[in-house]
């Protein structure tokens, strides 16, 4: 039965091209190269963040980052970056009578841009709140404290098999695989993808009656 759903942020509910888009500008180099490389990295299995030492070896993301902001440039995300199905959906789960949750690997930052969307969630939540990050199993621990009910009740929506999917499963959490972004585009057809999510789903959208089939004992 499930009783809360919460949702990873990149590319579940925020897309993320300007964002990458900017930082390919930020490092000088093309947005179709920066774009290449990323999906190579995602395919060969290893950290995005390795793009970053492809392009420029030995890039400190965490400077760069101060660096954006002291130059007037930060990391934001508004209204327009959202996916168009996310505030219906999570509107649509509360009315049901679930609760809801935000919780992804994110910067303080970008956990204030989200609460200033006034998004229809009952908590908001980034790793740099927690201070662990995914796949650490301690990130989903705080999930399974923060949720009003127990892992095995509680649904976590990601488009990762390595960050999202496989660690939240292992603690017994719910999972549910969205087929967006270029980690679940990659990925999809992985063994993984459809022997380890508890649902596979293509929008948001499909969420409220494909957990109220779940929660009626269907398939």
């Amino acid at each position: 039965m499930i009783g809360a759903v919460v949702f990873d942020v990149g590319e579940c509910l925020v897309d993320e091209t300007r964002e990458y888009g900017t930082w390919a500008d930020w490092l000088g180099v093309p947005r179709h190269m920066f774009s290449a490389v990323f999906g190579a990295v995602i395919a060969r299995g290893q950290d995005y963040r390795e793009t970053f030492q492809v392009l420029r070896p030995g890039f400190d993301l965490d400077k760069a980052r101060q660096q954006r902001a002291d130059d007037g440039k930060p990391e934001w995300f508004g209204e327009g970056d959202l996916y168009p199905d996310v505030r219906t959906a999570l509107a649509r789960l509360r009315e049901t009578g679930l609760w809801v949750g935000i919780a992804g690997n994110q910067t303080a930052r970008a956990g204030c841009l989200l609460r200033d969307l006034g998004l229809p969630a009952d908590m908001i939540a980034t790793s740099d709140d927690w201070g662990v990050t995914k796949p650490d199993p301690g990130f989903f621990r705080k999930m399974i404290e923060e949720s009003p009910v127990g892992p095995g009740e509680t649904l976590y929506v990601g488009d990762r098999l390595d960050n999202d999917i496989i660690p939240a499963a292992r603690l017994g959490l719910r999972t549910a695989l969205i087929n967006r972004g270029p980690w679940a585009s990659i990925w999809w057809d992985d063994p993984a993808a459809s022997q380890v999510p508890t649902l596979r789903i293509d929008s948001l959208a499909e969420l409220p009656a494909r957990i109220a089939a779940l929660n009626a004992g269907a398939c």
